[in-house]
């Protein structure tokens, strides 16, 4: 009973630590790299400003009043051209004075106020999508640190397959040096070469160290060495380009179209109810002298034929900048698929020197077990053994090597697709 009670305490303390133990995917590097760049916190801003913007321009629909007061003097007044016998006609002074408030009210604005709410819509989805432009290049520098702890991870597998084989070196020469079939020298060539390949770890361990302090300032967590890190899957990306860059371009179109709306609404005329009340001297009846309260109200037409003028040409002037856009795009789509070519012809080259590094393998693996017995048999010398050791190391690391690229070149190929 006691060994069953420590073997189920001795297992569930195992499957608490690799529950508690977390492992890393590209995605989800992706999702937090995004949520903790600087330039992330760019988005709640341009919403804020966004709504802001929108929430004073309808203000535009609330009645304005303004407060204004006035002196003037006159170089002549107002006077009857005619003289009635018996009758004092009054003479009005040169200054005037006149202080008063004023409310306007909106009844038709040719649809201005509403089309300045949709162009800061509009602009505001450009912003958007301009940073989801400049958050996707944070995706490749991601990717390329990911697959790189990849490769370190597979290279340090690969090195303590070295080490394991050049301890097995060192033991045969071992036993044949205690048998007096060996030399001393032979034993120390072995030490050093494995003291080698221990050396190559410890820079390797440096380099991925480096490589998961730089993953980690992007997700904003501490990574250890003994973070693991989920291979991702191989999978075909589409060759359709679905990058965010190609609906800012159609955003930014869709804003000039809007620009061209607000110009034909600004050219509209506008109708206002006022109401103006106020004192003046002289008042309404500009033949009566003194200060007076007075009030009008109605309705004001306004219409201003300058705009009719030159609409034309700011037209013409936003088709040339949606020209310009068009022209862009169709450059970024042209530099697009090229680089998906060469991506493409990387791919199909990975693919082919994997075939070859499959056979490259077997075929030094075979070398070096005929190599050991050769060794265990005193035929070949360690000096002789080590090379074949490391011949068929070097072609295991190139095969880690193509491998991983092969697994990048598809993810690279689908940040360029966008998909």
């Amino acid at each position: 009973m006691k060994r069953l009670l420590i073997l189920f305490l001795v297992l569930s303390a195992a499957g608490y630590s690799q529950q508690s133990e977390k492992l890393l995917t590209l995605d989800n590097c992706y999702r937090m790299a995004e949520e903790n760049y600087p330039l992330s916190k760019k988005r709640e801003l341009i919403a804020k400003s966004s709504e802001f913007t929108i929430d004073n321009i309808a203000k535009g629909y609330y009645p304005k009043f303004d407060i204004l007061a006035q002196a003037t003097y006159q170089s002549d007044v107002t006077k009857l051209p005619v003289s009635i016998p018996g009758t004092s006609m009054p003479i009005l002074n040169n200054d005037q004075y006149k202080a008063y408030g004023e409310l306007n009210q909106i009844i038709y604005d040719g649809g201005n106020i509403k089309q300045q709410k949709e162009v800061v819509n509009s602009q505001t989805k450009v912003q958007q999508q301009q940073l989801q432009v400049d958050l996707y290049a944070v995706k490749q520098r991601v990717t390329d640190i990911y697959f790189g702890i990849l490769i370190y991870n597979e290279q340090l597998r690969q090195n303590d397959l070295l080490k394991n084989d050049i301890s097995i070196g060192i033991k045969t020469v071992e036993a044949q040096l205690k048998n007096g079939t060996a030399y001393r020298s032979s034993l120390d060539l072995l030490k050093a070469e494995f003291l080698k390949a221990d050396q190559q770890a410890i820079s390797i361990r440096s380099y991925k160290k480096a490589y998961l302090d730089m993953l980690g300032l992007f997700i904003n967590q501490e990574l250890s060495a003994e973070t693991k890190l989920e291979t991702p899957q191989t999978s075909i990306s589409p060759q359709e380009i679905n990058r965010p860059e190609l609906a800012l371009f159609n955003f930014r179109n869709e804003n000039f179209e809007l620009n061209k709306e607000t110009i034909d609404a600004g050219n509209r005329p506008k109708l206002n109810f006022f109401a103006q009340g106020g004192i003046a001297n002289p008042a309404l009846n500009f033949l009566k002298e003194g200060f007076e309260w007075y009030y009008i109200g109605g309705l004001r037409l306004n219409w201003s034929l300058t705009g009719l003028y030159t609409s034309k040409k700011q037209k013409e002037i936003i088709n040339i900048n949606k020209l310009e856009v068009d022209a862009d795009k169709e450059t970024f789509l042209f530099n697009t698929h090229q680089s998906l070519k060469q991506q493409n012809a990387e791919i199909t080259k990975l693919q082919e020197y994997l075939v070859s590094d499959g056979q490259i393998v077997d075929l030094r693996s075979n070398v070096k077990k005929a190599s050991l017995a050769q060794l265990e048999n005193g035929v070949i010398n360690p000096d002789d053994y080590l090379k074949f050791v490391n011949d068929e190391n070097e072609a295991k690391q190139n095969k880690i090597i193509h491998e991983t690229e092969l697994l990048l070149a598809q993810y690279r190929q689908k940040l360029i697709t966008g998909n």
